[in-house]
């Protein structure tokens, strides 16, 4: 069974799929981690969400605020057993529809060129690369994509 929770970064099973997150960017491109990882500084966040496949917490995602209008994806992580399960895009969908009610009409994200299928999942999630913005700008590893969200339908 798949169970969705909304919740905050203190939630206990956020930070061990963070460390299994940062342990694997730090295996894949150790050689832009050092430069990147001052990126990736999560600190109150009230906006976390986390995904439970039989009761056992595999994937996560937050965002924070950039401005009135937009916000960030940031943190997005599924454990390498539950990936192929539509988890990923679970995540996407609820962040985006959260950040909708809270008024935000844009999602930022930001991710390295090497992830080609985390680029191929935002595309496919109707992301479209932009100009690097914020912290990226000059930064000519970084993949900077937008959203357009919709309106919250929830009433």
């Amino acid at each position: 069974m798949t169970q969705i929770i909304r919740t905050t970064n203190e939630n206990p099973d956020f930070a061990p799929l963070v460390t299994l997150l940062d342990a694997h960017l730090w295996e894949q491109y150790p050689e832009t981690q050092a430069e990147y990882d001052t990126y990736n500084v999560i600190e109150q966040n009230n906006t976390v969400v986390i995904v439970y496949l039989d009761n056992q917490a595999v994937g996560c995602g937050c965002f924070k605020k950039i401005d009135i209008e937009t916000a960030e994806l940031k943190r997005m992580f599924v454990k390498p057993e539950a990936r192929g399960k539509g988890i990923a895009q679970l995540i996407i969908k609820e962040l985006e529809q959260w950040a909708s009610e809270l008024g935000f009409k844009a999602m930022l994200l930001e991710t390295l060129y090497k992830q080609t299928s985390a680029i191929a999942l935002y595309q496919k999630q109707g992301y479209q690369v932009i100009e690097n913005y914020g912290p990226y700008v000059g930064l000519d590893k970084s993949i900077c994509m937008k959203k357009i969200i919709q309106p919250s339908s929830k009433i």
